[in-house]
């Protein structure tokens, strides 16, 4: 079967970290977002991939080549952002027999994939608490009879999860009419197959959709928690390391440094004497810990420098950001609600009750610096030393 992976988006609800690369090219754990989607398609018996590509586009193509993991890789471009079924029918010149669909920005339990794949034509369904948020299936007898969108009164609460194994017939069905949203969606198409086939729904043990950076976050969560651990890189036996660590060859872990899983340090990165790394971490390629910094519970993607006495808890850092020495980062409301962020205009809970910051790629901030919980700081922003930041810059 080939599958089809969208990853055409940016990502603007997860911007700044999508600022120069696309949604699912951000990091989760060892690889991007976008490649554990492969990585379960590859392992459901794909014979071919199909990448939908956009948004710089050439990221992507970079990474996955003309094979991945000795799988044939293929792209088809979207030029412009009309809808999911948009996205497949642009590649529908390379499909030639039943085919499945999946989104690169979402992370799928990947036993569930093989049965989609087993079981074609089916969907991925979750079951949700409140489903009127997503497309809403209805089944009788095993098979999806209905698919409703966004209901204000749900019939189930067999939430969509957006992946799909559809048959060859379904190639004839992409072409659909623009929905009150003014987007082609994939799911007139799967109405379509659900009208002419028994379509067998496969419940997901686990799902995520990223689509914002508290989700990135939680993406990375799941993955490292995954983590065997294994120590290839330079450790100095002073070093203090428990639970499950990877540090990849090439990296350094320096005199006194307590590392308390689950962390990964990847090649290049180096953690600094009497530094701090614990949580559920990603130290990414390149990523310098200074000494006697502390990061807890993060993303740190590649070339980032966290300058020595800084903390940084609960945050997501872009590449090749600079966080001066004695840089605070606050994870906590003073009040204990849940933290709030700033998505696309809009202040919106991320129902966690600890998260620091997001900062895009190239942000620096000065010596001393505060930044409190749920602030963002743009692509190349800069803070001035001893300054407490409140606000998005």
């Amino acid at each position: 079967m080939q599958a089809v992976v969208l990853t055409a988006g940016e990502g603007t609800r997860i911007r700044p970290l999508s600022a120069a690369l696309p949604k699912p090219m951000l990091p989760v754990a060892d690889r991007p977002l976008a490649a554990h989607t492969v990585d379960a398609a590859v392992d459901a018996g794909a014979d071919e991939i199909v990448l939908v590509v956009g948004y710089e586009a050439e990221t992507v193509r970079d990474y996955f080549g003309s094979a991945y993991r000795g799988v044939p890789v293929s792209y088809a471009v979207q030029t412009e952002q009309a809808g999911t079924a948009h996205a497949v029918d642009t590649a529908r010149k390379h499909l030639d027999g039943p085919f499945a669909v999946l989104n690169g920005d979402n992370l799928y339990d990947p036993a569930a994939i093989d049965r989609l794949f087993d079981t074609c034509p089916a969907v991925c369904a979750v079951v949700v608490d409140d489903p009127r948020n997503y497309g809403v299936l209805s089944t009788d007898d095993g098979t999806v009879v209905d698919i409703v969108e966004k209901p204000t009164d749900p019939p189930t609460n067999l939430a969509n999860a957006g992946a799909y194994a559809f048959p060859e017939a379904a190639q004839k069905w992409l072409e659909v009419p623009e929905s009150d949203r003014g987007e082609h969606e994939i799911t007139d198409v799967l109405a379509s197959v659900v009208d002419r086939f028994a379509v067998t729904p496969v419940t997901l043990e686990r799902w995520l959709d990223v689509g914002r950076p508290w989700e990135l976050l939680e993406a990375n969560e799941w993955k490292l928690a995954a983590l065997e651990r294994r120590i290839d890189g330079d450790v100095s036996d002073s070093a203090h390391l428990s639970g499950d660590i990877v540090v990849e060859s090439g990296a350094t872990v320096k005199p006194g440094a307590v590392i308390d899983g689950p962390v990964l340090i990847r090649s290049g990165a180096t953690v600094g004497t009497n530094a701090s790394v614990r949580g559920a971490t990603l130290i990414g390629e390149g990523v310098s810990v200074g000494d006697g910094a502390e990061v807890e519970n993060s993303v740190i993607s590649r070339g980032t420098s966290i300058d020595h006495r800084s903390s940084v808890a609960d945050s997501i850092l872009g590449r090749n950001v600079t966080v001066g020495a004695g840089t605070s980062v606050e994870n906590r409301r003073h009040d204990g609600a849940d933290v709030e962020v700033t998505v696309k205009g809009e202040v919106i809970s991320t129902g966690r009750r600890r998260f620091g910051v997001v900062a895009g790629d190239g942000a620096k901030t000065g010596i001393d610096t505060s930044l409190t919980p749920g602030v963002k700081l743009t692509s190349g922003a800069t803070t001035r030393p001893g300054e407490t930041v409140e606000r998005d810059r």
